[in-house]
């Protein structure tokens, strides 16, 4: 039987038009194994969530530049809820404060990756959360690592 791989939606909201550090993660996801869907620019928060429905993933990971992340993440997250879609991590990176990624991470945010941080560091993340997700059943699948930031 083979193992299930990491369904992972990388997605660009809001009217940021740069998309070079969300397709550079796409592919380190890949390369790591995953199954990565990229939903391209401009998407709004209902088609974010629209689509992890329909793609059936389990992690959300959105590139944010435009300095709406605390506008757009928990946007996503509460109409991920309102869809029984609690079990999926909302992650992702962008130019993020630290005292926001903290409040963000208080709303039911996952990690949020800065500049500096490793492919490999984000890589490690995603799994661990994943495992211990499907180790507790489908529920939250937080790692004890109570960091708010990729760093």
């Amino acid at each position: 039987m083979t193992e299930r791989r990491i369904r992972v939606l990388v997605a660009k909201p809001g009217l940021d038009g740069h998309d070079r550090g969300a397709k550079v993660i796409a592919a380190a996801l890949r390369d790591a194994g995953m199954e990565v869907v990229y939903t391209g620019l401009h998407q709004t928060p209902e088609m974010v969530a629209s689509t992890a429905l329909q793609e059936d993933v389990d992690v959300v990971a959105l590139s944010i530049l435009s300095g709406a992340h605390m506008t757009l993440f928990p946007r996503v997250k509460r109409l991920l809820d309102e869809k029984g879609l609690t079990d999926i991590l909302v992650t992702g990176g962008g130019i993020i404060p630290a005292e926001d990624a903290t409040e963000l991470r208080a709303l039911g945010i996952g990690k949020l990756f800065t500049p500096g941080t490793t492919m490999q560091e984000a890589v490690d993340y995603i799994r661990s959360w994943v495992e211990a997700r499907d180790a507790a059943g489908g529920s939250s699948g937080e790692p004890s690592d109570d960091s708010s930031r990729g760093e």
